[in-house]
């Protein structure tokens, strides 16, 4: 898309954006469950811009970010990290990964750990647009700042999913095994 046009038409949708109530963190059946989970990364801090090299394909290098967590609930089982963006200009937020089978023993995911090619034992839920694996922020020119919100998910059990399961049934499957939640949110902008 020519840069001019995409930029004109950001601008006029400036005021359109999903909402972050229909995040994955605020269903309502995960409300009353604590955030209590300390969710980080090394590469931006809470409520900052993310490096261009977290961008999207054709404006990063579409890598994902490091991140780390600790106060897991002890009787966590398994862990689902959901990155979602609340602020794109559609009915709902934008789901660029949704990951499933994150062992307990792991206190982080290194940077490029989410790619499409991942294997065993993270298992990848359709995001928006049928994409599996990590999609970096790639938010229309012109339409201000987004923010991109991690989520992670402690169950008291492991998930039993068909392959590539679309985002409604992992938060089916959820609903009756959250222990506790924790989110970390970054910022991108295409000027």
């Amino acid at each position: 898309m020519d840069p001019k046009f995409e930029r004109a038409i950001g601008k006029l949708l400036r005021g359109v954006r999903a909402n972050e109530k229909y995040l994955a963190l605020n269903d309502h059946r995960f409300t009353a469950t604590p955030v209590s989970i300390s969710l980080t990364s090394s590469a931006f801090v809470e409520g900052g811009a993310m490096p261009k090299r977290y961008a999207g394909q054709g404006v990063g290098d579409n890598l994902s970010p490091p991140l780390g967590w600790a106060d897991l609930p002890s009787t966590t089982r398994e862990l689902v990290l959901i990155m979602q963006d609340p602020d794109a200009p559609l009915p709902r937020p934008v789901t660029h990964v949704a990951v499933t089978g994150i062992p307990v023993g792991w206190t982080g995911l290194a940077e490029g750990a989410l790619a499409a090619t991942a294997g065993p034992p993270l298992a990848f839920a359709q995001g928006t647009f049928g994409r599996t694996g990590y999609a970096g922020p790639r938010p229309v020119l012109g339409h201000g700042a987004h923010r991109y919100v991690f989520q992670l998910f402690a169950l008291s059990r492991s998930l039993v999913l068909p392959p590539l399961p679309k985002l409604s049934l992992v938060l089916d499957g959820m609903a009756d095994a959250l222990l506790a939640r924790g989110v970390l949110v970054g910022t991108y902008e295409r000027v």
